[in-house]
């Protein structure tokens, strides 16, 4: 179909000035324009329009062997005509339609529930908190907007609003972003996500409109390190920055910016990871999120095994979902982090070494030792002491093999172990060194492996020697006295049971559980009677 050049006239009448660069929609797909004009042998005008989503687009910009606009995907690229792009409206038009109108219209506004006819009633009150005056959180996600409308309306409609989404919207630069968040005064959290926005040519110049921001959100923005670097200065208060998913790899140290950061999620970038220490130096990072960057390895090289580093002072809680760390080498490095109490590791290759992950666990908790919350899930101080034991004997031979020695004065395992094990002699220290029949290898599961060994004393009757018996740790109170009934030829109901351990400090323990011992005290030596 020919377009008479009466509507190519009214067409181009249609088109905004500065439609090259400016956002559209199109079916439900966003995109930049990147042309204006005729595709010969076609007649009438063309958008050349760079889609965010590569698969919605034909080419690279070029048509017929002339290329008209370029592309950074090679099927990235198409024309549409005018009419069937949409330009977006006015900020205050879309907050209007999301606020005002919908209520307006749920007024009164009569429902049929079941076969009664119900009439809308009570939300005057809501109503008031959503006029437009009185907004103080703003959410219009996917709405189209543009721009901010007629000169100084938003301030004036709109004055006191702290939180913004604007995600999937077709605003298109940093400048049109700046043009309402200047008129926002006491806004403090921006969402933008899913825009593509040009870097303004000057960033520091737009500063005052983010004068109260502190918590900005600009993931699925298709930006790198460096143009967040450029923009920075906009954000001169931010304190938490949300990069998700973007197109940053290689990271550059800031440099007079952003040192005011509490919370940076990188996750879903392809990060380069030895640019990683980049950012060690902002001293007020307390949560740092690294999942699905590619992560696996990071070294200190400022300390050494057993010491902390200078890096990543203020570093509290980190992230490192979904990467390829498989050695315990970066567990220890993590170990030499001053302030990290949580950390999350879910779904990398070093939580799958051992068959049982609870072991896995078990080893990472005695290897970082200021950990409180491991994969979202507290690490109560009962556990860290079983982890600590259960390490310092899982260890043990090789601590031997090592040149370690229970004689303090004969300690000294090789570098090589220490290097591999920095909290070994810490943990020696603290609960002393295993005792030999704690480091047999451990056997293949079967009842007769996992019987303890428990040693039966009467302190009241001296001559009466020891008893010695191999018991399953399920064993029950009740069982155990008659099993000591046909042993002793005594009456249960006069047996007092208790224990006490080389490795636990408090008197003999009266035993009063259901259960003889749990599986975690295996250093008990004596139960007296």
């Amino acid at each position: 179909m020919r377009i008479r050049e009466a509507d190519q006239c009214k067409m181009a009448q249609q088109l905004p000035e500065d439609a090259v660069g400016r956002r559209v929609s199109c079916e439900g797909e966003r995109g930049t324009v990147r042309y204006v004009g005729t595709v010969p042998p076609t007649t009438g005008l063309w958008l050349g329009v760079e889609w965010d989503n590569p698969e919605r687009g034909k080419h690279d910009g070029s048509h017929e062997g002339v290329r008209y606009f370029t592309c950074r995907h090679p099927t990235g690229g198409s024309f549409v005509r005018p009419k069937k792009a949409s330009f977006g409206m006015d900020f205050l038009t879309a907050v209007k339609q999301r606020y005002e109108l919908e209520l307006d219209q749920a007024i009164g506004e009569e429902v049929i529930i079941s076969t009664k006819t119900v009439k809308m009633v009570g939300f005057e009150s809501i109503m008031e908190k959503q006029r437009m005056e009185n907004l103080e959180e703003v959410a219009l996600i996917n709405c189209e907007v543009s721009g901010p409308g007629p000169e100084n309306e938003i301030k004036k409609s709109t004055p006191h609003v702290a939180s913004l989404d604007l995600s999937g919207n077709l605003l298109s630069s940093w400048e049109v972003v700046a043009a309402i968040t200047e008129q926002l005064e006491e806004l403090q959290v921006l969402c933008l996500s899913h825009n593509r926005l040009s870097i303004a040519s000057s960033p520091s110049n737009l500063g005052t409109a983010f004068s109260s921001l502190r918590v900005l959100t600009l993931n699925s923005c298709a930006i790198t390190w460096s143009q967040v670097l450029c923009c920075a200065p906009m954000w001169p208060h931010i304190e938490e920055l949300f990069l998700n998913d973007n197109e940053i790899t290689e990271l550059q140290r800031p440099v007079d910016v952003l040192q005011g950061l509490k919370v940076l999620d990188l996750s879903k970038n392809s990060l380069v990871q030895e640019s990683v220490l980049q950012i060690s130096g902002l001293s007020r990072l307390e949560v740092l999120n690294l999942s699905s960057t590619g992560l696996s390895t990071i070294h200190f090289s400022d300390a050494s095994p057993g010491s902390k580093t200078a890096m990543f002072p203020g570093l509290k809680i980190l992230l490192v979902d979904d990467n390829n760390i498989a050695e315990w080498g970066v567990i220890n490095e993590l170990e030499k982090l001053r302030a990290l109490v949580q950390l999350s590791c879910k779904r990398n290759p070093l939580m799958d070494l051992d068959k049982n992950r609870e072991t896995t666990r078990q080893v990472l908790i005695a290897r970082v030792s200021q950990l409180e919350i491991l994969n979202r899930s507290q690490v109560l101080q009962e556990e860290r002491r079983g982890a600590e034991l259960d390490y310092c004997k899982k260890f043990g031979r090789a601590w031997l093999q090592a040149g370690g020695h229970s004689d303090p004065e004969k300690n000294h395992p090789s570098a090589e172990f220490v290097a591999q094990h920095p909290r070994y002699l810490t943990l020696i220290r603290k609960y002393g060194a295993p005792e030999e029949d704690e480091l047999k290898e451990q056997k293949p599961f079967a009842l007769k492996n996992q019987l303890l060994t428990i040693t039966f004393e009467c302190p009241e009757e001296a001559d009466r020697k020891p008893i010695q018996k191999k018991l399953p740790g399920s064993m029950i109170v009740q069982k155990v006295k008659g099993l000591l009934y046909r042993l002793l030829k005594l009456p249960g109901a006069e047996l007092r049971l208790s224990y006490t351990s080389s490795k636990v400090k408090h008197p003999p323990l009266v035993l009063l559980h259901l259960l003889l011992l749990t599986a975690r005290i295996r250093t008990d030596r004596h139960t007296y009677l």
